[in-house]
């Protein structure tokens, strides 16, 4: 089985974004599709969450509204016996109080501790009174603020739901919109991931490097189209023994193929190789004290070019550039006579490898 390097690149996008964006929830593109194509039910799934919430509330409030009003009444009626139990200790010990004689000391300390249960007496009772209001204010501010609270859901049961539901449903409308605009990457990764398996089929001969990433400083410059290469992205590179292939993805419609606004592909692939001979070539004097010596001089490491088409091919072929299928791309890679040993297959792609910068993050989305 070929040896594999790297998450396909529309995936770690994704993976990349929905972590960015808190969204992280999808564990296959499957259910990420599953979801897009089932805005509707999710948004009618919230509302009805959302009525079934403010319809438990109305119930709810019903019931503590009943129930503060027993509460409130039996709290006073505590208050009440416990005023009573404190007045009945005060007046026994008024009663308990010794007796008093006509000596001057004795007299005055009695007088003292009369006073002194007096002033209990009359505290505990003004104390009731505070308790009793304060608990009454605030009883029945939170009867008044349930009972106000009911009214409305009763007199205006729909906008209580507008209301509840207006945090989830923006939130959804944001996911979205970020999941809509990751449309083209969703079936990218579809696309990919049907080329990965494929090339996954292919012997331990074969190393795949997916979402292949380089940039380069100072960048690569191309004089026959005056281009300055400041980075590359290939959707496959894959180390075979008949050397290099290019490979990029595309699962287009009809009408993405004919439509001239998107970037070609075809171009875009032999940027890439342009990029990827210099890098090579830059190297080419350690490379070559590594690879078999043939005879004749220093043997050239092929790169070829593949643009699969995972849904609509074109009919036009194009220079220096093999279009494809999926059907046709295995027996192509394979027409190809061998030319390196595994060992040096290996070392290319360990060479390689030393410039992929595939950003990588932890996700739940697989494929």
């Amino acid at each position: 089985m070929c040896k594999v390097y790297n998450t396909i690149g529309c995936l770690n996008a994704l993976q990349i974004h929905l972590v960015r964006y808190n969204i992280d929830e999808f564990r296959t593109l499957s259910e990420l599709i599953h979801f897009r194509k089932n805005y509707q039910f999710h948004e009618k799934q919230i509302i009805a969450d959302h009525t079934l919430f403010v319809q438990e509330e109305n119930v709810s409030l019903e019931k503590e509204i009943l129930e503060l009003k027993e509460t409130i009444q039996q709290n006073k009626n505590n208050l009440q016996d416990q005023l009573k139990q404190k007045l009945g200790n005060l007046n026994q010990e008024i009663e308990n109080l010794p007796a008093t004689n006509s000596k001057i000391i004795p007299t005055i300390k009695d007088y003292w501790l009369n006073l002194i249960l007096c002033i209990k007496f009359w505290f505990s009772q003004l104390k009731f009174q505070f308790d009793v209001a304060l608990f009454s204010y605030r009883a029945k501010k939170i009867l008044s603020e349930k009972n106000k609270r009911l009214a409305y859901i009763s007199g205006n049961f729909q906008d209580a739901v507008n209301e509840s539901s207006f945090l989830s449903l923006q939130a959804f409308e944001k996911k979205k919109e970020i999941i809509e605009n990751l449309n083209n990457t969703i079936y990218g990764a579809i696309g990919e991931k049907k080329v990965e398996d494929l090339l996954k089929k292919l012997s331990d001969d074969y190393i795949l490097i997916n979402d292949f990433c380089c940039t380069f400083n100072p960048p690569i410059y191309n004089k026959s189209n005056n281009d300055r290469i400041h980075s590359i992205q290939i959707d496959h590179l894959l180390l075979s023994p008949s050397g290099i292939f290019l490979i990029e993805t595309k699962n287009w419609s009809n009408d993405s193929i004919n439509n001239s606004k998107l970037r070609s592909p075809v171009e875009q692939i032999l940027r890439t190789n342009f990029a990827v001979y210099i890098m090579l070539n830059n190297e080419l004097e350690n490379l070559h004290q590594n690879l078999a010596r043939h005879y004749w001089g220093n043997r050239k490491v092929p790169i070829k070019n593949i643009v699969v088409f995972t849904n609509n091919k074109p009919s036009e072929e194009f220079q220096f550039v093999k279009i494809v299928t999926l059907n046709e791309l295995l027996p192509y890679i394979k027409c190809f006579n061998p030319s390196f040993l595994f060992e040096e297959t290996e070392m290319i792609a360990d060479f390689l490898l030393k410039f992929s910068e595939q950003e990588k993050i932890r996700s739940k989305l697989s494929v």
